[in-house]
């Protein structure tokens, strides 16, 4: 194996951290390429390009996705020596190359023990959503997810497409350019290298029967949680070649069970068409495990009726989010089309807990998450350039406060305040009571800080009567500089409130932090009926100078860098089962 690494460690510093999502730059940024993505992909949605320009037929659908058992056409589903096929599953993982290489290289082992138990790495790779960060372009695909994964795994034999698999469906941040890069890299012709896994991906969505009794489905819902008439047609296909008692993992771009009061979301609607596509087809199908990335944290919850697992894995390299709002049941509501999953005969989700430890399936847990909410207090310090921002909104009070009094400008202040922050929290959360309450109490706090710095800066500040410009220049330079780390606090307080005790917030709250911890990916063993799922966390993230060149790469180290000190992972709770349609013996 080479043991030269591909770069320095001084260019390997040079790679990108983790997104600073409150950059005022990113969020400009960001705000055009939404709108432009939504745009884009309501009247030039990628998807139905390429199902235009794809000419395979239904049987050819049906053949690739069965290609992979042992008799296909390449035969990658191959079982270990005790019959059991193994996949892996990771979602979220384009950000700071550090997270992101440090999950690429243990995904990369290809043995992995972890609290005792010897796992093999999956002969296919699911990429669940979001596969780069801030926004998809050629120099974060390359740097934050083609360079890590190609580290990790080191591709020996370029010229060979035999190896493990890699499988990738769609988040929003791949849809901010319309699809296009994404579809570039994962569906071209001349078929994707990633390190030493191989991809023979056609569209954004695929299925792939995984052994005799275990199909897996991935679906692309675009970015308003839709499905395109060219893959309800393919799922549909699919499911009419299937056995009828087939056992289905769903895996879709957002877990939506965890979205029922969010009355913007489509989520839940999304699978529940598919299941519905499903059962049509083969209604003694059975969908015993479902996943999802989107939201950065592990969480476990079971149909209380049907022992159906919804997993929540985005932890493959974005910033971490929160948990401690995690409800012990969700409510389903078969009367409404957002929250009704009507495949799963479930009218409650139940929060899963560990066999072994009896804790909630989380991590990090409920009360870790709570302990790192205390760090957006701090919100000036981890955002300057926009507590800065903040700093000079209250400069421009001051300049409306030179002309009219202070007071008055405090009155405006309120107002505008207030309007800020209700049409920033309710893009987000809706236009609750409490949104409404919060965003007043918000825009208060802001005026009577500008009030008070105002009056401080009138008592105690050396002015010149002789010197208006001067002392109008202190005051902005004040309010500029004081005000913005006053600003920046108060936003954090406004952060910390609304998560801790008020539901809303929680995303921003944490990305604010841009915390680099529990990181983890879903390993699993499939076998009979039964899919055992490995929930592997890895509690901290190497820093960027704890990288080294590995003097020896081997089948269990493959990577180029390893970490010094070396990588911990370990299990996130017990591994648990998923079990499908019982299988006649033979």
């Amino acid at each position: 194996m080479p043991t030269k690494p591909p770069v320095s460690l001084q260019e390997l510093a040079l790679y990108p951290r983790m997104t600073r999502w409150f950059g005022l730059g990113l969020l400009m940024k960001l705000a055009w390429r939404v709108a432009i993505a939504e745009l884009f992909g309501r009247f030039a949605d990628g998807r139905l390009m390429v199902a235009a320009l794809d000419k395979s037929t239904e049987a050819d659908h049906a053949a690739a996705a069965v290609a992979h058992l042992p008799g296909g056409a390449d035969e990658a589903f191959t079982a270990d020596e005790e019959g059991a096929l193994w996949i892996d599953y990771v979602a979220d993982l384009g950000d700071g190359f550090d997270s992101t290489f440090a999950i690429a290289s243990l995904l990369a082992r290809e043995k992995l023990v972890i609290g005792g138990h010897a796992t093999r790495r999956g002969r296919l790779l699911v990429m669940g959503g979001d596969e780069v960060y801030p926004l998809a372009s050629l120099e974060n695909y390359q740097q934050r997810l083609r360079d890590p994964y190609n580290w990790a795994f080191p591709d020996l034999d370029p010229d060979s497409d035999a190896g493990p698999l890699v499988y990738a469906i769609p988040g929003n941040h791949d849809w901010y350019d319309g699809l296009v890069l994404f579809l570039g890299l994962f569906t071209r012709r001349d078929r994707l290298h990633l390190g030493g896994w191989r991809s023979r991906q056609g569209r954004s969505y695929f299925a792939l029967q995984l052994t005799k009794d275990w199909w897996l489905w991935a679906v692309d819902a675009q970015l308003d949680d839709t499905i395109d008439q060219p893959q309800r047609d393919y799922f549909s296909a699919i499911a009419e070649a299937m056995e009828p008692d087939a056992n289905v993992i769903l895996c879709g771009p957002e877990p939506g069970w965890l979205y029922t009061r969010d009355p913007d979301s489509r989520s839940l609607e999304v699978y529940d068409l598919i299941g519905d596509i499903l059962r049509a087809k083969c209604p003694m199908a059975k969908i015993p495990l479902v996943l999802s990335g989107d939201t950065h944290h592990y969480s476990r919850y079971i149909g209380q009726t049907s022992g159906i697992q919804f997993v929540t894995a985005g932890g493959g390299g974005a910033f971490l989010e929160a948990t401690h709002q995690l409800k012990d049941e969700i409510a389903i509501n078969r009367d409404d089309p957002n929250v009704a999953l009507a495949w799963s005969e479930d009218k409650t989700l139940l929060h899963a807990y560990d066999a072994t430890t009896d804790q909630a399936a989380a991590y990090p847990s409920r009360a870790e998450s709570r302990a790192m909410l205390r760090g957006v207090l701090a919100f000036s310090f981890f955002n300057p350039g926009f507590a800065a921002a903040l700093g000079c909104v209250y400069a421009l009070f001051g300049l409306l406060a030179l002309g009219v009094g202070h007071l008055l400008a405090a009155f405006v202040a309120l107002i505008v305040a207030t309007a800020s922050f209700q049409d920033y929290t309710r893009r987000q959360e809706g236009s609750r009571a409490r949104v409404k309450l919060l965003s007043f109490v918000n825009g208060a706090a802001h005026s009577l800080a500008f009030v008070a710095l105002v009056e401080i800066f009138l008592r105690f500040a050396p002015l010149s009567p002789s010197e208006p410009v001067t002392n109008a220049a202190l005051l902005l330079a004040w309010l500029a500089l004081v005000g913005g780390a006053v600003a920046g606090t108060l936003f954090g307080v406004y952060l910390y409130i609304s998560s801790r005790w008020l539901d809303i917030g929680h995303v921003d709250a944490f990305s604010a932090m841009r915390r680099d911890s529990h990181r983890h990916f879903l390993r699993i063993r499939i076998k009979g009926d039964e899919a055992t799922v490995y929930p592997v966390g890895l509690d901290r993230s190497p820093r960027r100078r704890e990288w080294r060149a590995n003097p020896a790469p081997s089948p269990d180290e493959p990577s180029a860098y390893v970490a010094d000190p070396p990588l911990s992972p370990r299990l996130i709770e017990t591994p648990f089962v998923a079990r499908g349609n019982v299988q006649p013996p033979g």
